[in-house]
């Protein structure tokens, strides 16, 4: 490895400064709202359903945008192989995520949704040599992750065959979650404009999600109201257009095990969110919950 690609690297891999840290946090925010505009729309739009056209809309935006910039969106060349195995992992994720919750319980869910920090620490180990946990910052994800089992309680074993599926693919898709990230990282995709690296997972997940939404006999019985149409809209610019590419600009730019463990506030946003939108119930453990999450991101965080 030569000085100059040695220096790139180490960049890449550099922890979050305070103005990084406040953004992924935003970021976090959003997806914890996301959360809440899902079930806003799931009565007149199912989930894959609303994940398809969400991811198509996307794609037209990003499109757009990259017109309008200059950035190329050409898929030929070294990205293509990581580009379309990043979009069939991306399509992964939620053919597992939404389907899951037919089965268990979204409490649940979210505890093995949340794997994918896991995975991606465990991934940069071996493939990111500057990205590896100290064990004080194993510690701190441990931690984080304790924080999520206070908030949502300890999945206990169970003989439900329906529950022990569901777990199953919430699971497998926390898997793909962690996987897209370390292949963004890990690849030419790295190099790659971040628009180009989510349009890969766009268009390749929108066939993978229709299929899906039509193999599960999702259908839409009326035309959505204004309320579903604002949430798919609000998932579509907001949410995947304009967040997941700030994402995967910082996936490039940071390290992304530290990033990842940002990634468990944001079932604890969607608890907030769904108070104040829905009037959810908040329960005495969550102050807990949250103060074991940030204590574990600072030691994430900690300098050496």
């Amino acid at each position: 490895m030569t000085s100059t690609t040695q220096a790139q690297h180490t960049a890449a891999t550099r922890p979050l400064e305070l103005s990084a840290s406040v953004l992924v946090i935003f970021l976090c925010l959003c997806w914890g709202f996301n959360q809440v505009a899902v079930k806003l729309a799931i009565a007149d739009i199912p989930p894959l359903t609303q994940a398809w056209i969400r991811s198509a809309f996307a794609a037209l935006i990003i499109w757009v945008y990259a017109r309008a910039r200059g950035i190329s969106l050409d898929f030929r060349g070294e990205t293509l192989k990581p580009g379309l195995l990043a979009g069939f992992l991306f399509g992964l994720e939620f053919v597992f995520i939404y389907p899951a919750l037919m089965f268990t319980t979204a409490s649940r869910a979210s505890l093995f949704i949340y794997v994918a920090p896991f995975v991606v620490v465990l991934g940069s180990h071996f493939l990111v040599p500057n990205d590896r946990f100290r064990w004080s910052q194993w510690a701190g994800l441990l931690m984080s992750f304790a924080g999520l089992v206070l908030a949502f309680g300890l999945p206990t074993p169970s003989a439900n065959a329906n529950q022990l599926l569901g777990d199953s693919l919430a699971l497998a898709g926390g898997i793909a979650w962690g996987l897209t990230t370390l292949v963004v990282k890990t690849t030419s995709l790295a190099r790659a404009a971040p628009e180009k690296t989510l349009q890969y997972q766009l268009v390749v997940s929108v066939p993978m999600l229709a299929v899906a939404a039509w193999l599960l006999g999702e259908t839409m019985t009326k035309m959505p109201g204004a309320l579903a149409l604002t949430s798919l809209i609000y998932q579509s610019v907001w949410v995947v257009s304009l967040t997941f590419l700030l994402w995967f600009m910082m996936v490039a730019k940071y390290s992304a095990s530290r990033l990842s463990a940002f990634t468990f506030l944001t079932p604890l946003f969607g608890v907030f969110a769904g108070h104040l939108v829905l009037g959810d119930p908040i329960t005495p453990a969550f102050a807990g919950a949250v103060a074991l999450v940030i204590g574990g991101l600072i030691l994430v965080n900690r300098p050496r």
